[in-house]
C-alpha cells in the first residue's frame, strides 16, 4: 500500500508498505541483476549504504541458477539473504534486447537462450511463474518494449497486446498468491505503461491500465533512444493519468539528472546499472559531477573520490590508490567504486526525500545541477 506523505510542486514523498518492509520513496532500486551486484558488492553491504530495494532479473534467474532451485531453496531473498524488498524484472526487456533471435505471437515471446542457444517460451503465465518461484516482493508484468522509432500502427497493436497480457498476468499471480506451496503468498503486480513516443497511446494505455487497481505503475519503453526531451514530455502526459495513489516506477533510468527531472515529474522509484556499470569502469560521480580515476592527475591525488561523502569507499581510501588498483587489474578497485556510486545514487534519494519533505525540492535541484555542472 502506498501513502503519500507530501507533495512539493508535482515531486512525491510517500512510503510503500510491502510484504518485506516500507520503502521510503522516492527511491533508486540497486540492480543484482543474477542475485548479485556486479562487482563484487554483496547484500550486507548493500545495507550498510542505504539501499532499501533490490532488483533482480527474471529471465536470467529462470536460466542460471533456475527458478526452480531458487525455490526448492526457499526464494530469493533467503538465496541471496536479503531481508528487505526485492523487485523481479519480468523477462520483456531482455527478450526486446534478444530481437535478433526472437518471435512475438499472441501466446508469449519464443526465443533462444543468449547461454546455449536453446529454444525458450515465455508468455505472461510463465513469468509470474517464474518470479512466484523466485519469491520477490515485486512482479513486474510481463510487455513488450518496443524498440524507438517504431511505426505508430506497429505501436499501437503491440500497446493492446501488452494490455491483453497484462491481464492475464493478474489473474496468474492472483492463482499463484492462493497456492498452499507458494512462498510468498503477497507478492504483489506492477503493470507496465507502454507507447513509444507517442503521447495519445501512452495516455490512453495509462487510462486503461489505471482500472486494473494494480499494485504500482511503471512506465516502460523510455532510455531505449529517445532523446531526454522526449523522455520528460512523455513524463508529463503519462503520470498524471497513473493512479495518484499508487507508486509509479520509471523503469532503467539513468542519469542523476533523469532522476531530478523524473522526481519533479511526479516519478517515485527508479533502477539503472549506470552506478555499477560505469564504476567498474572507473567513473565515480561526485558532488561536482563525473570523475574517471584512470586519468594521471590522479596519481598522486591523496583525497577520497568525493571529500563530501561518507561511504564505506570515501573514508578509507584515496583517489591515488584506487587509480593503482585498476592500473593492476586488481578486482577491489571496481568493488571500492561500485559501493561509492551506488551510496551516492542511495543518498542523492535520501537528500531528495529530505527536500520535499522541507518544500525546496526545486531548489535543492538548482543547487545540484550547478554543482554538477563544475570540473570535478
Amino acid at each position: 500500500m502506498y501513502k503519500l506523505l507530501k507533495k512539493d510542486g508535482n515531486a512525491r514523498r510517500g512510503e510503500f508498505n510491502t510484504p518485506h518492509g516500507v520503502v521510503q520513496t522516492p527511491v533508486f532500486m540497486n540492480v543484482g541483476t543474477l542475485a548479485a551486484i556486479k562487482g563484487a558488492v554483496s547484500s550486507r553491504d548493500l545495507k550498510e549504504i542505504g539501499c532499501q530495494i533490490e532488483l533482480s532479473n527474471t529471465y536470467h534467474l529462470s536460466l542460471r541458477p533456475g527458478d526452480e532451485i531458487i525455490r526448492k531453496l526457499g526464494g530469493l531473498h533467503k538465496f541471496m539473504n536479503w531481508d528487505r524488498p526485492i523487485l523481479t524484472d519480468s523477462g520483456g526487456f531482455q527478450v526486446f534486447s534478444l530481437s535478433s533471435i526472437r518471435k512475438i505471437k499472441e501466446e508469449g515471446v519464443y526465443f533462444n537462450s543468449h547461454i546455449d542457444g536453446r529454444k525458450i517460451f515465455m508468455g505472461p503465465e510463465e513469468s509470474m511463474k517464474i518470479q512466484s518461484n523466485l519469491a520477490s516482493t515485486i512482479a513486474m508484468a510481463f510487455d513488450e518494449c518496443v524498440e524507438n522509432p517504431a511505426p505508430k500502427e506497429y505501436v499501437e497493436d503491440s500497446v493492446k497486446r501488452t494490455t491483453r497480457w497484462l491481464k492475464r498476468c493478474k489473474t496468474e499471480i492472483d492463482r499463484l498468491n492462493s497456492m498452499p506451496y507458494t512462498i510468498n503468498k503477497r507478492q504483489m503486480l506492477f503493470g507496465i505503461n507502454q507507447g513509444g513516443v507517442y503521447d495519445d497511446i501512452r495516455v490512453e494505455h495509462a487510462k486503461i491500465i489505471s482500472d486494473m487497481d494494480l499494485d504500482g505503475y511503471a512506465i516502460g519503453g523510455l532510455a531505449v533512444g529517445e532523446t531526454h526531451e522526449e523522455m520528460y514530455r512523455v513524463l508529463e502526459k503519462v503520470v498524471p493519468n497513473l493512479p495518484q495513489n499508487k507508486p509509479i516506477y520509471l523503469m532503467g533510468v539513468g542519469t542523476p539528472t533523469n532522476i531530478l527531472e523524473a522526481v519533479e515529474r511526479g516519478v517515485d522509484f527508479f533502477d539503472c546499472v549506470m552506478p555499477s556499470r560505469n564504476g567498474r569502469h572507473s567513473h565515480v560521480f561526485t558532488s561536482y559531477g563525473v570523475i574517471h580515476l584512470l586519468n594521471a592527475k590522479y596519481q598522486l591525488d591523496d583525497t577520497p573520490i568525493d571529500s563530501e561523502c561518507n561511504c564505506p569507499t570515501c573514508k578509507n581510501y584515496t583517489r591515488a590508490y584506487i587509480r593503482h588498483l585498476f592500473k593492476a587489474k586488481e578486482m577491489l578497485a571496481m568493488r571500492l567504486c561500485v559501493i561509492h556510486n551506488l551510496y551516492f545514487y542511495n543518498n542523492l534519494m535520501k537528500e531528495i526525500r529530505e527536500s520535499i519533505d522541507k518544500g525546496d525540492f526545486l531548489q535543492y535541484k538548482k543547487e545540484k545541477l550547478e554543482k554538477w555542472n563544475e570540473t570535478a
